[in-house]
C-alpha cells in the first residue's frame, strides 16, 4: 500500500544495518514461558513527559522455533491513572504502515475524551525491524532522494529507469535484511504481540490500530480470538485484497480525494490565485507537472517529487493549507523553497531514512503473492491510469520492488472476527488510503462490530484528531464498553460530520501539531 514517506523515529540503542544480536538472557523469548519486561526510564521527550517506562523484549525471529535466534522489541508503556479496582487492562497501539514506529503512541490515551484512557496502560512497540527494535532493516537511504525518473512511463527509457532502481532496491534488501528478510509477515508481528501479552502479564489485551494496524488487529483477532477483549480499527483495511488488489484500489480512491482538494483550493482563490474551479486548480497542478520533466522546479523538483507533495493532502485534511501555500509560492513568485521543504520533510536522507519503506515492502512483498510478469501489472496500471492518473503509477514504482523480493510470499490469512467481542471500526467516507469499501468488507466478517462513518470526509486514520461525535464514541468504548446499535445492512451504523476542512486563516494549534507528529506513521502519516 502506497505510504508517504516519513522520519523513522529516532531512538536510543537504536541498532543499524540489519545483523541478528543475541538476546539478554533474562529477556523473555516469546511464547508462555515469556519473562517480564525489564522497565526503565524512556528518553524521547514525548514518553518522558508523559512519565512513561521503556523496555526491550526478546522474541524469537522465526516463531516456529522458539529456541531459535533472538530479536528484540522496543516496548513503552504509559501506566493507567485510576484506582485499581477500575483499571481495564494493557492496550497495545500500533500505528500503522507497515513499518511505523509505534513506542511513542503509548502516550496516545490522554487524547481519549472524558478520561476514557485513563483506565489502561497504553502500550507501544515498535515492530520489528522498526525503529529502536533490533536488528533493524536499512537497504538503501538514498533511494527516495532527488532526480528520480517521471512516475508515468511514456517512454521506454522511463520504464527502464525505473526497473533498474526497483530491482537494485529489492537486492540491497536482500542483503541488508539476511535471515531477518524471511520473518517479517503480518504473522510474525501477530505472534510477537502474544508474546508482548504474555510478557506483559495479561490474559487479554485491547488493541488500538491505525491503517495497516487494523489489519494487523483483524489477523490477530482471528488467530486468537479468546485473547481479545476491546479493539479500536481506524481506516480499515480490506481484509480480502491484500496486497496487489488494494494498491489498484487505492489508485482510484486518491484520483477522487485530490480532486476534493482542488476544489477546496478554488474555494480559496482569492488567497492562493491557483484557479477558481477544482477542474481549473487540476489542469495547472498537471501543467506543472508536465513543465517539470523538463525543468525541475528549483532544479530538484521533478514529477514524481511533485506528486509527493500532493500525495499528503491526498491523504489528510491537515496538509491542505501548507501544500496550497507551497503551491502558490512557485506558481506566482518562482520561490521553489516551501515545495522543497514539503518533501524534505517526507523524505528524510538520514542514516534510517528509509527503515520504514523497507519493512513496508518487507511486509507487503511477503504476507501474499504479487505478479511476477510485468505484462500484468503494466495492463492493470494503464487501465487504471486512464481514469485515475493522480497517483496510479507512481502507487506501482512503489511496490514494483516485490516483483524481485528475496523472500518467499505467504498466503493471506482468512480473516474472521466471528468469536471476538463488540469491536469498533472508524472510516471516512472518502479515505483514499484504505477506502470505504474495505471497511464495509471488514464489518462484515466481525458480526459483532460497529462502523462509524465520518460522512463524506477525505481524511484517513484521523480518530481521537477533535471530531467530538467520533472521538466520543471511542471514549464511550473504552471505558464501559458501550457501542452504538449495530444496523440491518452493509453500511455504516453510526454517522458523524468528517473532520472539519480548514479556513485558511485558521492557526495550527499545538494539540494538532503534536497529534501530526504522534500519527505521522498511519499512513503515512501512513500508510495503510
Amino acid at each position: 500500500m502506497r505510504r508517504l514517506w516519513a522520519a523513522a523515529t529516532t531512538a536510543a540503542l537504536c541498532a543499524t544495518g540489519a545483523t541478528v544480536t543475541a538476546a539478554p538472557a533474562e529477556a523473555s523469548s516469546g511464547g508462555r514461558n515469556a519473562a517480564a519486561i525489564t522497565w526503565g526510564p524512556c528518553t524521547e521527550a514525548t514518553l518522558k513527559a508523559q512519565n512513561a517506562e521503556c523496555g526491550f523484549v526478546a522474541v524469537p525471529m522465526d516463531h516456529a522455533k522458539p529456541d531459535g535466534a533472538k530479536i528484540q522489541l522496543a516496548v513503552s508503556r504509559v501506566r493507567h491513572t485510576v484506582p485499581q479496582e477500575k483499571y481495564q487492562g494493557v492496550i497495545l497501539v500500533n500505528p500503522g504502515g507497515p513499518g511505523g514506529a509505534g513506542r511513542s503512541m503509548a502516550t496516545l490515551g490522554t487524547h481519549v475524551p472524558n478520561g476514557g484512557g485513563a483506565g489502561y496502560d497504553w502500550i507501544g512497540f515498535d515492530p520489528r525491524g522498526v525503529g529502536a527494535s533490533t536488528p533493524k532493516l536499512v537497504c538503501d537511504t538514498g533511494y527516495a532522494g532527488y532526480n528520480r525518473p517521471a512516475y508515468v512511463p511514456v517512454t521506454k527509457a522511463i520504464e527502464k529507469a525505473w526497473h533498474a532502481r526497483t530491482k537494485a532496491y529489492a537486492a540491497a534488501c536482500a542483503k541488508a535484511g539476511g535471515p531477518l528478510l524471511e520473518h517479517l509477515r503480518t504473522e510474525d508481528s501477530v505472534r510477537d504481540i502474544e508474546a508482548l501479552r504474555v510478557a506483559l502479564g495479561a490474559d487479554k489485551i485491547n488493541f488500538y490500530g491505525f491503517s495497516y494496524g487494523t489489519y494487523l488487529g483483524q489477523v490477530y483477532a482471528t488467530k486468537f480470538p479468546d485473547r481479545v477483549r476491546r479493539m479500536v480499527l481506524d481506516g480499515v483495511v480490506d481484509p480480502g485484497r491484500v496486497w496487489y488488489r488494494s494498491n489498484l484500489d487505492q489508485d482510484i480512491a486518491f484520483d477522487r480525494a485530490i480532486k476534493v482538494y482542488f476544489a477546496w483550493i478554488a474555494k480559496y482563490d482569492a488567497i492562493y490565485h491557483l484557479g477558481r474551479t477544482g477542474k481549473a486548480v487540476e489542469r495547472l497542478y498537471y501543467r506543472q507537472l508536465g513543465e517539470a520533466a523538463t525543468r525541475p522546479i528549483g532544479g530538484v523538483i521533478g514529477p514524481a517529487e511533485l506528486t509527493d507533495v500532493f500525495l499528503q493532502p491526498g491523504y489528510y485534511i491537515f496538509g491542505w493549507e501548507a501544500t496550497a501555500r507551497a503551491f502558490s509560492a512557485w506558481v506566482h513568485r518562482r520561490d521553489p523553497k516551501p515545495l522543497r521543504k514539503l518533501y524534505d520533510d517526507n523524505h528524510p536522507q538520514t542514516a534510517d531514512g528509509d527503515n520504514s519503506y523497507a519493512i513496508y515492502l518487507a511486509v507487503q512483498c511477503t504476507d501474499s503473492k504479487w505478479p511476477s510478469d510485468w505484462r500484468r501489472w503494466a495492463k492493470d496500471n494503464w487501465r487504471v491510469h486512464k481514469k485515475a492518473p493522480f497517483e496510479t503509477w507512481g502507487n506501482a514504482w512503489y511496490n514494483a520492488p516485490c516483483r524481485h523480493w528475496a523472500a518467499r510470499p505467504g498466503r493471506p490469512v482468512d480473516v474472521t472476527g466471528t468469536r471476538i467481542p463488540p469491536v469498533l471500526m472508524i472510516s471516512e467516507t472518502l479515505d483514499a488510503a484504505t477506502p470505504f469499501t474495505g471497511a464495509i468488507e471488514a464489518r462484515r466478517r466481525f458480526p459483532q462490530s460497529v462502523l462509524v462513518e465520518g460522512v463524506g470526509g477525505t481524511t484517513h486514520a484521523g480518530s481521537l484528531f477533535g471530531n467530538a461525535c467520533v472521538d466520543s464514541t471511542i471514549g464511550d468504548y473504552l471505558a464501559s464498553g458501550v457501542l452504538p446499535k449495530r444496523l440491518e445492512g452493509n453500511r455504516s451504523d453510526k454517522e458523524c460530520a468528517p473532520i472539519a476542512q480548514p479556513t485558511p486563516t485558521a492557526a495550527v494549534g499545538r494539540k494538532v501539531k503534536e497529534r501530526l507528529s504522534l500519527m505521522r506513521y498511519a499512513s503515512g502519516r501512513e500508510g495503510e
